[in-house]
């Protein structure tokens, strides 16, 4: 059971980031000569969706959430989920929720509920209902330097980290240059065979600053980390991980902007990295058209412990 329930937090955090209490939703947007602390502070509440009231990636035809976990020189394993985040919880106490659902592989059937506390001293709340004894169950929240079995990212990476886990230092701004990476010649399947799965360039030209951010644990898996965190709408385009002077990790990330007052409401078109010793690679495809930004959904109390036992085929 502990096998099955870490291998869902890897698939859902992955795809997901689900809200932390640091930094607060009512962030206002910044105004000229920013420090180090308010770029890392803006990309945070652009990375955890502050600007929407909910947001959910759901199916739509043939077209959902794909994870593709692929080794060097392999044959990738491929994942699909639904995810649904809400940044305005009803609940007294509760900072925000979130929903997660998987329709294909070994987790078909499971799902998943992690509930983040106004207190920034209470562990996030993880209830994962597991098909196979029909139960729900709790389980603690992960540590963020956790390594995710066949992934390329760290629990902290997507989810847990603050920016209060590291000190922070603008190296400047400067033009991004070319492409962000992909996962390129995937190995279609019925999942993936309408996707269109190649590099996003929108981002090639753009103003970026560049965010050094640097471990404040002793012996951490990574001493630093430069982020390309875009001028005008704080979304980060890239990540690069540094071990002893060696680049050993980049995370890629497309963003799509939501049309909406706040420049900084945007959200993930796809996630790639790679680990650069090994030559593995991870993508997080999420099509445009299964999106959905302050959705107004008929199930009522959609993020409760009864949905997670009661698992519609498809919500609305």
């Amino acid at each position: 059971m502990k096998h099955i329930a870490l291998s869902v937090v890897i698939a859902t955090s992955l795809a997901t980031g689900v809200a932390s209490a640091v930094v607060s939703k009512d962030l206002a947007y910044p105004a000229d000569n920013v420090s180090a602390a308010d770029v890392a502070n803006q990309n945070y509440f652009v990375n955890h969706f502050y600007s929407f009231d909910n947001y959910g990636i759901t199916k739509k035809g043939k077209e959902i959430t794909a994870l593709i976990l692929r080794a060097q020189d392999s044959n990738p394993l491929t994942i699909t989920l639904e995810r649904y985040l809400n940044n305005k919880p009803k609940a007294a106490g509760v900072n925000a929720q979130d929903l997660a659902v998987f329709r294909s592989g070994k987790l078909r059937g499971t799902s998943m509920l992690i509930t983040d506390f106004s207190d920034q001293s209470k562990s996030q709340s993880y209830e994962i209902f597991i098909p196979s004894i029909r139960k729900v169950r709790r389980f603690a929240e992960p540590a963020r330097d956790d390594a995710w079995g066949g992934s390329d990212f760290t629990f902290g990476d997507v989810t847990l980290r603050k920016p209060k886990h590291e000190s922070h230092e603008l190296l400047g701004k400067e033009k991004f240059a070319g492409c962000l990476g992909i996962m390129k010649d995937v190995k279609r399947n019925k999942y993936t065979q309408n996707a269109k799965i190649e590099a996003d360039c929108s981002s090639d030209g753009k103003e970026v600053y560049k965010l050094k951010s640097t471990a404040k644990d002793a012996n951490w898996w990574y001493d630093n980390r430069i982020s390309y965190i875009d001028t005008k709408n704080f979304s980060d385009y890239r990540t690069e991980y540094f071990k002893a002077g060696n680049h050993i990790k980049t995370i890629d990330r497309s963003w799509v902007s939501a049309n909406l007052d706040d420049p900084r409401a945007s959200y993930w078109g796809y996630w790639y990295g790679k680990t650069l010793t090994t030559g593995h690679e991870t993508l997080a495809f999420i099509p445009s058209s299964s999106t959905k930004v302050n959705h107004k959904y008929k199930k009522r109390n959609l993020w409760s412990t009864s949905t997670l036992r009661k698992m519609p085929k498809k919500i609305k």
